[in-house]
């Protein structure tokens, strides 16, 4: 199937044009090994070499059972998914019982085997934040790009000793956060505690040791990525998210915003929408849905309502 393709990004071919009308956009013909101009049809390389498999597969059963590969490298593993294991079985390969020296030989095989894994402290401590890892990001529900990365910030850390006298529990909590912070999904610190084993105050801190010394490019928290989740459990309509995200935009740019915790901004502007649109909630629900105190929710409400001058009818 043919695919379409922009060579404008590509570093190795950034200056490739066609040659019949200067164009730079392109689509790939793989059963031909051809790449054609979209604009005039020009056939600009031919005889392409196909580096995919040379079998052909048709449903996910047969592409599993063909292919000759194991799973790719993960920084979600201690090992990264490179290290081989030796079966617990007893039996060959055909089904066949194995001879009692051959079992002798497979079973010290196998232990210096599981020796060899875990020869070193690093490597002991990554088994163990690797399978926190692991029940943290599926207690919280963060995907896998959000858990690679999260993956490689604690390894950093790491790297650098800054787990050495800290809780492996606190250090993976942390990465979990920041990475869901680069991400843009919608996790409060708060809700990172509840499902982690560390208190705030040692989660704040583990925070802020990595911000300080991994070089990891963090962008401020937004009100904005926190309204679709709180839309969502509170079951507002599209109308008031929009409206609540134009009230956010306006606060920014008037500066009211700096210095204000975002789930407090978030819930007041669905407040206010809610008003403004007639899909009220109230107070102590959008509390709730933000982690946030109700007192909360009034004082960043006066504050917009009085800084936007925004009327609201009771």
């Amino acid at each position: 199937m043919a695919k379409p393709i922009r060579t404008t990004g590509d570093k190795q071919e950034s200056n490739v044009v066609c040659s019949i009308c200067g164009k730079d956009e392109f689509y790939e013909d793989e059963a031909r090994g051809e790449r054609i101009c979209t604009s005039c049809g020009c056939v600009l390389t031919e005889r392409h070499v196909d580096s995919g498999p040379e079998w052909r597969a048709f449903t996910a059963e047969e592409r599993n059972s063909r292919a000759r590969t194991g799973a790719p490298m993960t920084l979600t593993m201690a090992d990264k998914g490179l290290s081989t294991t030796i079966s617990w079985s007893d039996r060959d390969a055909n089904g066949r019982a194995i001879s009692g020296s051959k079992r002798a030989a497979l079973y010290r095989m196998r232990k210096w085997q599981i020796r060899t894994l875990a020869h070193s402290s690093q490597h002991r401590n990554l088994s163990i934040a690797m399978n926190e890892l692991d029940r943290l990001t599926s207690q919280l529900g963060v995907p896998q790009e959000a858990k690679e990365t999260a993956a490689l910030i604690y390894r950093r850390a790491l790297n650098k000793r800054l787990v050495r006298g800290r809780s492996i529990e606190g250090m993976i909590a942390s990465s979990v956060y920041l990475s869901c912070r680069i991400h843009r999904i919608p996790r409060q610190l708060d809700e990172i505690v509840e499902e982690a084993r560390v208190n705030r105050k040692e989660l704040g801190q583990c925070v802020r040791l990595v911000l300080r010394y991994v070089k990891v490019k963090v962008p401020i928290p937004s009100a904005n990525d926190l309204m679709p989740r709180i839309s969502a459990d509170l079951k507002l309509e599209g109308t008031t998210v929009q409206t609540a995200m134009k009230i956010i935009n306006d606060a920014r740019e008037k500066g009211i915003t700096a210095g204000k915790d975002p789930g407090g901004l978030a819930a007041a502007a669905l407040y206010i929408a809610g008003i403004i649109t007639g899909d009220r909630r109230t107070q102590r629900e959008i509390a709730e849905a933000s982690n946030v105190t109700e007192v909360t929710v009034r004082n960043r409400y006066k504050d917009l309502a009085t800084n936007l001058k925004i009327t609201i009818r009771p």
